[in-house]
């Protein structure tokens, strides 16, 4: 074989190798290929092995930002993407100039319409970002963007959400990355904090001190109702100590006095004894300085007084009705009462001086001849 013939084969065998390189095109797990056909769309290459005409079928390529550089690539990635952007400059409601950063999750669920209906993806994801990033914030203040992330991110991802489903493109999430005020802002907002905290602590120290307060009140309350409580328990117990010895010592002068008198009365006691013993009685109770002690009969008294009072009466009566006529003699009764008077008399007379005194007669009743 000459040389000519070798030059021929080894041509033939290459224009071969790469037809078949050209036809044959393998794609990767969860990525596609847009393929064109005489420059226009016709089918979209799954993962595994595909086969392309050469010269006919050509693979669509798409530019992808990867960090912070874009990048053509003929294999469209089904992957969740996530795309970082620079701090922005946005002004509030409240014309607060700040930056803010944020970072984009999406999906691309149609690879036809992220080629043909937009011209180049990532950019026009990137602009649309920053475009409502600052329209969201400018509708806030300064403390509803610091304390209201989330509000926020609900509202960037249901605009971009929106504005990005013709592309074929799911925004499934968006954070606020970081949120830098001016250094005025953050002196001002330290001084609150610190004033806040300042305040806090006060209101804590007020609250403790009212607790220990009320602790306090409420532990000499109820200590006042105890002691109260004990005071008026022994109380209670004092005075029940106090009836039950009054009950016992009253039942033993009952019982010495029922002993006594059946002592007396088994006995049969004359009447000479009962005075003897009277008179005994009287000279122990007598014993001692500063004592004095006068017996009588307050009825036979009081008898007798009554008695001289009806007499005296109907003397006065008597002189006055007949004053010149002879007063007429005591009668028997007054007789009586004038013998009773002089006898309690002389009792209390004798009863001072130290001497029994001796009982007074009983008048004798009237006789019809002294009538």
């Amino acid at each position: 074989m000459d040389p000519g013939s070798i030059v021929l084969i080894l041509i033939a065998v290459g224009a071969l190798g790469f037809l078949g390189y050209s036809c044959v095109r393998i794609v990767p797990q969860a990525k596609v290929m847009v393929v064109e056909r005489l420059g226009k769309f016709h089918d979209v290459a799954t993962s595994g092995l595909n086969l392309l005409w050469p010269f006919i079928d050509s693979p669509r390529p798409i530019e992808m930002r990867t960090g912070n550089r874009y990048m053509r690539s003929t294999m469209v990635d089904l992957r969740e993407q996530v795309m970082g952007f620079e701090t922005v400059q946005v002004i509030t409601h409240d014309n607060v100039n700040m930056e803010v950063g944020s970072v984009i999750y999406y999906q691309i669920v149609d690879p036809a319409k992220a080629l043909y209906q937009v011209e180049n993806l990532a950019l026009a994801i990137e602009q649309l970002t920053m475009t409502n990033l600052r329209n969201v914030m400018g509708s806030l203040t300064l403390d509803q963007t610091l304390t209201s992330r989330e509000t926020v991110n609900t509202r960037l991802r249901i605009v971009l959400d929106e504005a990005t489903e013709k592309w074929g493109v799911k925004v499934t999430r968006v954070e606020l990355r970081e949120i830098e005020p001016p250094q005025a802002i953050k002196s001002a907002m330290a001084k609150q904090m610190t004033a806040e905290r300042e305040r806090r602590a006060e209101v804590t120290k007020a609250e403790g001190d009212k607790a220990a307060a009320i602790l306090q009140a409420e532990g000499e309350k109820i200590s006042r109702i105890l002691r109260a409580e004990a005071e008026r328990d022994a109380e209670i117990a004092r005075a029940e100590g106090h009836k039950r010895a009054t009950m016992l010592e009253a039942e033993g002068k009952a019982e010495a006095t029922r002993l006594t008198f059946e002592a007396i009365h088994n006995g049969r006691a004359t009447p000479e004894i009962l005075a003897l013993r009277y008179m005994e009685t009287l000279q122990e109770m007598s014993k001692g300085d500063n004592k004095m002690f006068i017996p009588y009969e307050a009825t036979a008294t009081l008898g007798a007084v009554s008695a001289l009072k009806e007499v005296f009466f109907k003397d006065d009566e008597g002189a006055k009705a007949k004053a010149p006529a002879q007063r007429p003699a005591p009668t028997a009764a007054a007789l009586a009462a004038q013998a009773i008077a002089r006898g309690n008399v002389l009792a209390e007379s004798a009863t001072l001086a130290g001497v029994p005194a001796v009982p007074p007669r009983r008048p004798r009743p009237p006789t019809e001849q002294d009538e």
